[in-house]
């Protein structure tokens, strides 16, 4: 792989066995990179995994040279006001985390989270402090995966949605260096970031490089939108198919600060043909 290669993937089922499923599934999408859960997408339940599948997944993408990522739980939200959901979202990202060693993750990605209330903003981001820190010492010490925060759709007090606002986030765990960064464009799009524009893709990708620095974006999420600019709204359509279009796709696989980094599309699919279908646009728009 180059250095300049950007591995495109699919976020991956994985419903009856790590490997049984995922395996199968990247092979038929053309999938260079994979993604999935590891424990219920909006659940707090913390399953142990299938030692023997574990094994096989891992040893399966590596005989294909296809990196693997991880999505924590959509439920994790370090800003939130309610102690007990702060206490298991650290408990799904430290689950996942050790999970990541375990199939050979390069990263756990997470929601950058809310404050939910007007009033919270501050604590907060002190809360995000105090949990990711460890987490961040621990997985660095054990080399294990990285932590990828994700910036939300924006709405709701979000604690990091346009890409400046990763600079406070940031800044409160001490600019770690185990902390990385997953870009969702369909997530750009709906907190504002004109991405559809001629030029608007470059120049957001340009913003996130000036804030987080060139070397934290380990992830890319390329997902095209149903809903227009600003909207807040996270709802993804294939490539091409929505209000991004082909040339914003086009702009952020030319850009310096994807070379090298996987791709995963999370787009509407039935079974992989969906997500094959991308997988195959976004290489063929690769400069």
């Amino acid at each position: 792989m180059t250095a300049h290669h950007r591995p495109v993937g699919s976020h991956t089922p994985t419903s009856g066995g790590l490997a049984r499923a995922a395996l199968p599934y990247a092979d038929a999408a053309g999938s260079q990179v994979v993604q999935v859960y590891v424990s219920n997408s909006r659940g707090w339940a913390l399953p142990a995994g299938d030692p023997a599948q574990d094994v096989l997944f891992r040893d399966g993408c590596a005989e294909r040279g296809v990196p693997v990522f991880i999505h924590a739980s959509l439920l994790v939200n370090l800003g939130s006001p309610t102690a007990n959901t702060v206490e298991r979202s650290a408990e799904t990202l430290a689950h996942a985390l050790r999970r990541g060693r375990a199939i050979g993750a390069e990263g756990v990605v997470f929601h950058a989270g809310s404050a939910v209330d007007q009033g919270h903003a501050e604590a907060a981001l002190r809360q995000v402090r105090e949990t990711l820190l460890p987490l961040l010492d621990e997985a660095a010490a054990t080399g294990g995966p990285r932590l990828l925060v994700e910036p939300s759709a924006g709405g709701g007090r979000s604690l990091a949605s346009r890409m400046e606002q990763l600079g406070p986030y940031l800044d409160a765990v001490e600019r770690h260096p185990w902390l990385g960064v997953c870009f969702d464009t369909c997530h750009a799009w709906a907190a504002g970031h004109d991405v559809a524009a001629e030029g608007g893709m470059t120049a957001t990708l340009d913003t996130l490089v000036a804030t987080v620095g060139p070397d934290r974006l380990r992830l890319v999420h390329a997902n095209d939108s149903k809903d227009l600019c600003g909207s807040t709204r996270d709802r993804h359509e294939n490539i091409g198919k929505g209000t991004l279009g082909e040339p914003a796709f086009a702009e952020l696989m030319a850009h310096p600060a994807t070379a090298g980094v996987p791709i995963v599309v999370e787009t509407p699919t039935e079974k992989h043909v969906g997500h094959a279908a991308d997988i195959a646009a976004l290489k063929r728009l690769h400069p």
